[in-house]
């Protein structure tokens, strides 16, 4: 049977609920890791033996901090830390300026609902959003050639679609909106830790993803890159006291800017956030996202694979190569299918009219398939 160039074996050793379930929601939550959890017990401890260590505290966030920079090859300088995408989008958006004739702010169809909120929140700041459609579960990049002009002001493509796993093509959206003179703003929440990524390479301006999915975190806790001078054109009004040039000088009556995307920083940090997120990521790169991106896209293919042997609809691509891990199987109750899936210990996530399989770098391929028996079993059942 197939298996990962790491010791699978070991790495599942570290998650104890695979003794007793498959979860494969990756693309909603992480499974809690013997290390995340020795983490947030790290944190806790200190808590309750010293009151406070502030100290302590800031340098575990500056640690999560570079260690998103490292994981998509980034500059810690140019990495922000938010406390959910939802945040970072809003702190990028509001420090756009809507005055001139470039005003237009271009989004994918296929963004979560929170970040589409986010800049319709903007049009009462002279904002004019315009969305390019989803199809059958895709984005075409000739709707982004239709819909980008010189009147664009930013672009908002997610890499990975919430839905159906679709995976945008970055690269070549970064180029049609760069060619007009727009900026491109990425949510990578459905894809990082799931493969490489270079944020630099890729195109974007704006890079921004939490941590509870696919980077082996929990809420409440995300971070965000700005392409190198970028950050100094923004003057957020989405702002916190860590988003100073000197966050101790404690001065209520100077707004002046911290250094490159701390700019970007809010209040005081999630700093219980920032110790599970870093041993996530960290864990991660040890593994190498290289090896973790082939094994996710073999289990991926196997979903869709075994989906449609078992007389299942798959919304969106079928090739492994265009999608994220994360499958969607056509459910006109995916809600109760979702729960009965869970009477036999098989983690999904509904979504409208989608079940989701969303494995990871720890699921065996019997994972996969023991979902899938009981997915066709749950969708014959509840219809």
């Amino acid at each position: 049977m197939a298996s990962p160039s790491y010791d699978l074996g070991q790495v599942r050793a570290e998650i104890p609920i695979l003794q007793t379930h498959v979860p494969l929601n990756n693309c909603s939550q992480a499974p809690q890791c013997l290390r995340t959890r020795a983490a947030a017990e790290t944190y806790l401890a200190s808590w309750n033996e010293a009151g406070m260590d502030w100290d302590t505290w800031i340098a575990e966030t500056e640690a999560a901090r570079g260690e998103f920079a490292a994981l998509i090859s980034v500059d810690p300088d140019d990495v922000a830390v938010a406390t959910s995408v939802s945040q970072a989008t809003a702190s990028v958006a509001s420090g756009l300026d809507y005055a001139g004739d470039r005003r237009r702010v271009v989004a994918s169809g296929a963004e979560f609902p929170t970040v589409g909120h986010v800049w319709l929140a903007q049009e009462r700041f002279g904002a004019q959003v315009e969305w390019v459609p989803v199809r059958d579960g895709r984005v075409e990049l000739g709707d982004y050639e239709d819909a980008i002009d010189e009147r664009t002001l930013i672009v908002s493509a997610c890499r990975g679609y919430y839905q159906t796993g679709f995976k945008q093509d970055i690269g070549e959206i970064a180029r049609i909106a760069h060619d007009a003179g727009a900026l491109l703003y990425v949510d990578a929440y459905q894809t990082l830790g799931s493969e490489p990524f270079d944020a630099p390479a890729s195109g974007a301006d704006f890079v921004a993803s939490g941590n509870l999915k696919f980077l082996m975190g929990i809420p409440g806790i995300a971070f965000l890159w700005v392409r190198p001078g970028l950050a100094d054109g923004l003057r957020p009004a989405v702002t916190g006291w860590f988003g100073r040039e000197d966050p101790y000088a404690f001065d209520a009556t100077r707004l002046d800017w911290g250094k490159g995307a701390r700019r970007l920083d809010l209040g005081t940090p999630p700093i219980l956030e920032a110790y599970v997120a870093r041993a996530g990521m960290r864990w991660l790169r040890e593994l190498g996202l290289e090896a973790i991106g082939a094994w996710t896209s073999l289990l991926g293919q196997r979903c869709v694979d075994g989906a449609l042997d078992r007389g299942l609809h798959v919304l969106g691509p079928t090739d492994s190569d265009r999608k994220a891990p994360t499958t969607a199987i056509i459910c006109e109750q995916s809600h109760e299918v979702e729960l009965a899936l869970r009477s036999v210990n098989v983690i999904a996530s509904a979504r409208g009219p989608v079940v989701r399989l969303a494995p990871h770098f720890y699921n065996s391929v019997d994972d996969v398939d023991r979902a899938l028996d009981a997915l066709a079993a749950a969708v014959r059942k509840v219809a």
